[in-house]
């Protein structure tokens, strides 16, 4: 009896009658994004792992699904590496890319790449999917679309006003009502210094953003 095809945990198919209601979802934000003067850029679903690796943090590293590279994958890997389990220097050996985890870091290494065509400040938008190599759950998946808008290039207050108006017009459009919560990563920078743990910032900020998603217990394990 033939095996039943299927597609990997932590992925999903979607249906005609899904992708109508993404699509709806998706052109509801863009319109609002380009009413604001918010341009479109797409970047490409693989990154070198050097421009990866080391911006998530050691946890964020572990969860990047890494592509071997073409060919005898093997013919840099040093026996003595695999024999005392240098995982590392095995990892650079055999890939030197890997999918996206987020969007942030593909944008950074855009508008280095690009400054010289860009005019600041960039404001810029971003809907595309990525990947984690995370533990699939309900609500969690391995991939998934991101949806992101940034100003570069001014400091001014009134992008953030204006960061705010957006996320509230394309809600209205969407007539879902919603309660808008206002962070500032300085307010976490200061607690991070005041416990005397600078250098854990990005650790502490990840603990915070699970609290809802995992518990208290589970952040703490």
């Amino acid at each position: 009896m033939a095996q039943k095809p299927s597609i990997p945990k932590g992925t999903r198919d979607f249906s005609p009658t899904e992708m109508a209601r993404r699509n709806y979802i998706f052109d509801t934000i863009k319109t609002v994004f380009q009413d604001f003067g918010y341009q479109p850029i797409e970047t490409p679903a693989m990154e070198n792992l050097s421009t990866l690796m080391g911006k998530y943090g050691e946890e964020g590293d572990r969860l990047l699904f890494k592509i071997l590279n073409s060919g005898d994958f093997l013919k840099q890997v040093k026996p003595e590496d695999i024999a005392e389990n240098r995982l590392g220097t095995v990892t650079k050996s055999v890939s030197e890319k890997g999918l996206r985890y987020d969007l942030t870091v593909p944008f950074a290494r855009f508008v280095v790449q690009h400054r010289n065509d860009i005019t600041f400040p960039f404001k810029r938008y971003q809907i595309q999917p990525v990947w984690r190599a995370d533990r699939p759950q309900k609500g969690r998946y391995r991939e998934f679309f991101q949806c992101d808008v940034d100003v570069i290039g001014s400091d001014s207050l009134l992008n953030e006003v204006e960061l705010i108006r957006m996320i509230d017009a394309i809600f209205v459009k969407l007539k879902m009502p919603v309660l808008i919560k206002i962070n500032n990563r300085k307010l976490l920078s200061g607690m991070a210094g005041v416990v005397g743990a600078d250098d854990k910032l990005t650790d502490i900020t990840t603990a915070i953003d699970k609290l809802d998603k995992i518990g208290v217990e589970k952040v703490y394990d």
